[in-house]
């Protein structure tokens, strides 16, 4: 017998199947992980075949050496997958079958857990000499109690005179598994009836389709999941739901645990190794039938899926923007054509891509235009900043969300702030020559972060000294820029000195469990004040939370970026959300120094279907995605010289493609990237705009191009999700 094994490394050299031959008695399968010869190392691979024949010179064919372990880690659905992908996605085989067994898992850093547990042996009597005093005690011990941990045990009486006992035949040992689960905070649930119009969208969700759930926010879209997956566990299937924030992970998770106990599995990357590697084996085995969590658990080891569920469909962190570059949606809609079953994408804000695609009937689309508890959503009020200035308010807060909040603490309720930036500052800046400090490696500014009073760069994590004077000209005339996070939680404390104010961005959640605990503490605190990043923007259900303010609505919206305004307006939508969910009316006060563009109109009436047309005719004006596709070649290296070359050779090549092509490419340009340096790589960027009839055969042609002979790092994006 032969094997067809994929080598786990990234040398594109080593991207294609390598024939291993089986000895007898090797029980190999195809799924399992092997250790095979190579050169003169033994690396891991992948069995992704078995044959009983092979066409190449026997003798030269080496053996496997071992199996890794005594099951197929990869199941069949996944090796289809892992075609699929690489062909979407042009990714080689060993990063993509990476992304299906947890990372712990395959550098053998992380296994079953096993606990030991001490009883007395029943079948044999006990005589213990008067002076083996300790190994009296245990006896004693273990007769009054069933079985004891062994750890317990060991640090109470020390291992030798457990061992004696052991020895003689008067206690037993045994092993058990132990999973590493995490810790969540179950609460209670309330029962919940549905309405008409929840019952409309199950009853609608059936059969093997793309459906698009379009429902407001608090409309109940979360219970339509859980009854979908209810019907879906009573047929004997599994089901995959996914949303785009850690944050969100621990109260989908409490809701979906309180409804169907040990039968839901978490997967997301906060987890520790030994819970991640335990959850996925719960899902692996079929102990668990429903996985929960952020894009990873789209992977997820169940088999015979009921279902495929995407929350907040919209959100760009479903597309993975590190190698190996995917999407979830298109490994979302192949695991659902595998398995048959339907794809249900929920968001109050849909992507214009996905809602175009319900419009030509591409998806199925279902609405829910109402909030499940009759309630009206929160107004919302648009308060114009350079007005305030005029009257002599130049702080960060305008006087109507000063007033607002000040309610909120008097009736002893809640509100949510939201800035769409970390950090005290974001960036530190000359106010005489103009200097602003930047990140050695990265082409961004440092932002200050008041607490370690240091610069800190958001790309690399390097942290410099706060600047005293300017390095360029000498001037101490240095000026702090825009606000963030934490410069508005030091402002509302000096407004509102006995409230308790949170604060959850990166910066506060990067300890284990840390969104649970902000998220639990804002929740048990009146009256309190929570101020976040994006990861408050959405999903969240706080019944006292009555005001939401939205310190800089600009923020998201004057970027280089086509999607700038859409993003603009779900952030805006998702966070204005989270007021009101309760028995009181929600209010919203967005702050925004261009009061009179287009999508605070939309905005403020919750009008997302004006707001659709509106950009579906501005991107159909100018062929941009979803009525065009951008491809993007990334290079990136150490020695910019070397980038720029390997830029020049690829873009001769991909001119003569223009010239085949003619008006099917609409736009080709070379240029460095917005951001010129991460990390200390340079970065410069080829980018294509082609219309859609051509595009796929334009794609694979500028791949074949740029894949061969690339001694730097390239790669190539389709319509990615920051043009940075």
């Amino acid at each position: 017998m032969y094997a067809d094994v994929i080598i786990d490394q990234d040398a594109k050299a080593l991207d294609k199947v390598f024939v291993y031959s089986i000895a007898d008695g090797l029980d190999v399968k195809v799924g399992m992980r092997v250790i095979v010869p190579f050169g003169a190392r033994h690396l891991q691979g992948f069995v992704v075949g078995l044959k009983d024949d092979c066409d190449y010179d026997k003798s030269r064919i080496k053996q496997i050496s071992s199996v890794v372990e005594d099951f197929s880690a990869i199941k069949p659905e996944m090796l289809e997958l892992m075609k699929f992908m690489a062909k979407k996605n042009h990714l080689s085989l060993a990063s993509i079958l990476r992304l299906f067994i947890p990372t712990e898992m395959r550098e053998g850093k992380v296994k079953e857990l096993f606990k030991t547990f001490y009883s007395i042996a029943p079948e044999k009597e006990i005589f213990l000499p008067k002076s083996a005093k300790k190994q009296q005690e245990i006896v004693d011990l273990l007769s009054q109690m069933p079985r004891v941990e062994g750890s317990k045990l060991n640090e109470k009486f020390g291992y030798s005179s457990i061992k004696s006992l052991l020895d003689k035949g008067y206690i037993k040992k045994e092993l058990e598994k132990f999973s590493r689960r995490p810790e969540i905070d179950m609460g209670e649930t309330a029962k919940v009836t549905l309405n008409q119009m929840q019952k409309n969208a199950i009853e609608a969700i059936k059969g093997n389709a793309t459906y698009l759930l379009h429902g407001v926010t608090g409309s109940g879209k979360t219970e339509v999941y859980m009854h979908l997956i209810d019907d879906v566990l009573k047929e004997g299937k599994s089901a995959i739901m996914l949303v785009p924030e850690i944050s969100l992970t621990p109260q989908i998770f409490n809701h979906f645990k309180l409804r169907f106990g040990e039968r839901v599995a978490i997967l997301h990357s906060g987890l520790s190794a030994g819970e991640r590697f335990d959850e996925w084996k719960r899902l692996f085995s079929g102990e668990a039938q429903i996985a929960i969590g952020a894009r990873s658990a789209i992977f997820a080891p169940l088999e015979n899926l009921g279902i495929i569920i995407i929350d907040e469909e919209h959100e760009q962190s479903y597309i993975s923007e590190a190698n190996p570059r995917f999407s979830t949606h298109d490994v979302a809609d192949f695991r659902a054509r595998y398995n048959n079953c339907p794809l249900v994408l929920g968001s109050a804000t849909p992507s214009v891509e996905s809602y175009e695609k319900a419009k030509r009937s591409e998806y199925n689309l279902i609405e829910m235009p109402t909030r499940a508890n009759g309630k009206e959503l929160p107004t919302i009020q648009i308060v114009d900043m350079i007005g305030q200035i005029r009257q002599g308010n130049s702080g960060i807060f305008s006087n109507e969300l000063i007033a607002a909040l000040a309610n909120v603490v008097n009736d002893k309720k809640q509100a949510m702030l939201f800035i769409n930036r970390r950090g005290y500052s974001s960036f530190m800046r000359c106010r005489e020559c103009g200097y602003i400090a930047k990140c050695t490696d990265c082409d961004v500014s440092l932002v200050y972060h008041r607490e370690d009073n240091r610069l800190k760069c958001h790309y690399c994590g390097k942290q410099f000294k706060v600047l005293d004077v300017c390095p360029k000209c000498g001037s101490e005339n240095i000026k702090q820029g825009a606000v963030g996070t934490e410069k508005v939680v030091g402002e509302l404390q000096k407004l509102f000195p006995d409230v308790k104010i949170l604060r959850m961005d990166n910066d506060t959640t990067g300890t284990k469990n840390a969104h649970q605990k902000i998220l639990n503490e804002f929740k048990n605190s009146l009256p309190s004040i929570l101020v976040g990043t994006q990861m408050i923007a959405k999903g969240h259900d706080f019944e006292n939370v009555v005001l939401v303010g939205i310190v800089d609505a600009d923020q998201s919206l004057f970027h280089a970026d086509y999607r700038s305004t859409e993003r603009t307006f779900q952030l805006i939508t998702q966070v204005s959300g989270r007021a009101g969910r309760g028995g009181s009316e929600g209010k919203v006060i967005l702050q925004t120094y261009a009061p009179r563009h287009y999508v605070y109109k939309f905005v403020a009436n919750y009008d997302y279907k004006g707001f659709f047309r509106k950009e579906e005719n501005i991107r159909q004006t100018a062929e941009f995605p979803p009525f065009s596709r951008i491809i993007r070649v990334l290079f990136s290296n150490r020695d910019e010289k070397t980038a720029l070359d390997e830029l020049k050779v690829r873009y001769n090549k991909i001119v003569k493609l223009k010239e085949a092509y003619g008006s099917e490419i609409i736009y080709l340009d070379a240029m460095k990237s917005p951001i010129k340096k991460i990390q200390d790589k340079y970065r410069y960027q080829i980018m294509l705009r082609v219309k859609l009839e051509k595009a796929d055969q334009i794609e694979n042609e500028v791949f074949e191009l740029v894949k061969n002979n690339t001694k730097n790092n390239v790669f190539i994006e389709i319509n990615p999700q920051s043009l940075s």
